[in-house]
């Protein structure tokens, strides 16, 4: 374990090291006292036949930040393949594909809705009661079942006030049912560059003929825009920096830390999720688990944007520190190995301040 504060990784500007600082405080302390659960239970739904890393990778990434526990949904065939990549991870086989093309036909009464409409109430019923957090996304591929699937358990969520990351192809339900996001704050949504140009024109803002004084101004007017125009999810556009925005300015920020410069396939599912551990702690903050002295307590607006810019920053700084090691031959399972690494850099010792208690 580490003793003492890491070294700050470097080029952090000073808005960045001020947004951490806040993000710590969400960061529970470790007494005795806690059991297991306390400290964050989340689920990634995902995991098809051809993707069965992602969920992996967003789980395991979770579990490496410090939440207890960490579930994989996914389908029996992904399952069974998910199982040997770790024990510490508890993997559930309640998705289903869409049967071959070439298979023997459902009956006509029974439809891929009906199918859809089964497995969500199972997964509702069986597993959201036990989560605080849900990450939708991560090797769900487009097939018309787990699309459809998928989209019933966020409005299951949304009823039960869970909240949910929302990353690859589970953005395809964004674009074909963006009023699922009306009424709904705790929704956080990754796109990277390409995704969010799909985002944007799928659900075009009205015009605006206000421009940004740089680049970066354009950027994240383009983020505040969108956001605004999906009833206030926070987005945050992934790339050479992380724009994010729930739409209003002080739900707005830039994550300008610098990242790894290898750009392979599954570094996103870090992302989502360090997001869902720190919501998890967000929601522990929240509830009072532990208590601060003499501070005003964070309001739930600012410890989501907190939760969501102390994600991003991680994940940077996992990409950073395993570039340094990997080069070129970087790989998602890079940044997993160093997620503990970087919440040190950014955050400092395991320990909290004794001041926190």
């Amino acid at each position: 374990m580490s003793s003492g504060r890491a070294p700050t990784p470097p080029n952090m500007s000073p808005a960045a090291k001020t947004m951490l600082a806040r993000a710590r405080r969400i960061i529970p302390p470790m007494p005795d006292s806690f059991h297991k659960g306390q400290l964050g239970r989340i689920a990634v739904i995902g995991g098809s036949e051809d993707y069965t890393g992602a969920p992996y990778f967003s789980a395991m990434a979770s579990a490496r930040l410090g939440c207890d526990m960490s579930h994989v949904i996914c389908t029996r065939t992904a399952g069974q393949v998910i199982k040997t990549y770790s024990p510490n991870l508890m993997v559930h086989p309640l998705m289903e594909q869409s049967p071959p093309a070439h298979s023997n036909p459902p009956s006509p009464a029974y439809t891929v809705s009906d199918k859809a409409v089964d497995l969500a109430d199972r997964i509702a019923t069986t597993m959201l009661p036990r989560l605080h957090v849900l990450v939708i996304g991560p090797g769900l591929g487009r097939d018309p079942l787990m699309q459809e699937t998928a989209a019933r358990v966020i409005e299951a969520a949304k009823r039960k006030k869970i909240p949910v990351i929302m990353d690859a192809d589970a953005l395809q339900i964004i674009m074909k049912e963006p009023k699922i996001l009306k009424g709904w704050d705790e929704v956080i949504l990754t796109p990277n560059v390409v995704e969010f140009g799909r985002l944007w024109d799928s659900n075009p803002p009205p015009e605006d003929n206000h421009t940004g004084s740089s680049q970066v101004d354009r950027e994240t007017e383009k983020v505040v825009r969108l956001a605004n125009h999906l009833w206030g999810p926070t987005i945050i556009q992934k790339g050479a920096k992380d724009y994010i925005s729930n739409g209003m300015p002080e739900g707005t920020a830039t994550v300008d830390l610098e990242g790894g410069k290898k750009r392979s396939g599954g570094q996103g599912d870090t992302l989502t999720g360090s997001i869902a551990t720190f919501l998890c702690w967000r929601r522990a903050y929240l509830d009072g688990l532990w208590e601060e002295t003499e501070r005003e307590k964070l309001s739930e607006a600012e410890t989501l944007l907190l939760a969501a810019f102390a994600g991003a920053a991680v994940t940077r700084e996992c990409s950073r520190l395993a570039f340094l090691k990997k080069g070129r031959s970087l790989q998602a399972s890079d940044l997993t190995d160093e997620v503990h690494n970087a919440f040190l850099n950014l955050f400092g010792d395991d320990e909290p301040d004794s001041a926190r208690l």
